[in-house]
């Protein structure tokens, strides 16, 4: 696609406009001028070939220019595509870290009540305490 758009552009800026003729006919004397004749009758003349009056655009110049507005908007499609991806991405990633988190102080807090089971006085005190701090921090963290 990228080695039409040279001839793409060279077909947009060949495009010449040419303002019309008028053949002039009065008293048997002709004469050309681009306003038609206030005396005597006048005949539009048609554009020479390959140019175009004011307003006139030829069909591959429209279709050019309609392929370059739908390549343009492709474009635009596919970064807005790629922004898309990357932020889906990023909330993946940290959706990720956040559940890997949530393992960790639950693990911890396992971890905390079997210690509570297993230890006796004391050391089952703060046992308790480390055990409750956990239980804090996971609701905080990850609230279910």
């Amino acid at each position: 696609m990228m080695r039409f758009l040279p001839l793409l552009a060279a077909c947009l800026l060949t495009n010449a406009l040419a303002d019309p003729v008028y053949k002039c006919t009065h008293d048997g004397k002709t004469g050309y001028s681009d306003r038609p004749c206030a005396h005597g009758k006048s005949v539009e003349l048609p554009a020479p070939a390959g140019i175009r009056p004011d307003g006139a655009e030829s069909v591959p110049t429209r279709d050019a220019r309609t392929l370059l507005a739908l390549e343009k908007l492709r474009i635009a499609r596919e970064k807005e595509q790629e922004r898309s991806d990357k932020a889906d991405a990023r909330q993946a990633r940290a959706a990720a870290t956040h559940r890997k988190q949530c393992a960790r102080l639950n693990l911890r807090k396992r971890w905390a009540e079997e210690d509570v089971a297993r230890l006796t006085g004391r050391a089952r005190v703060a046992a308790q305490r480390r055990s409750k701090r956990a239980t804090e921090a996971l609701a905080v963290e990850c609230p279910a």
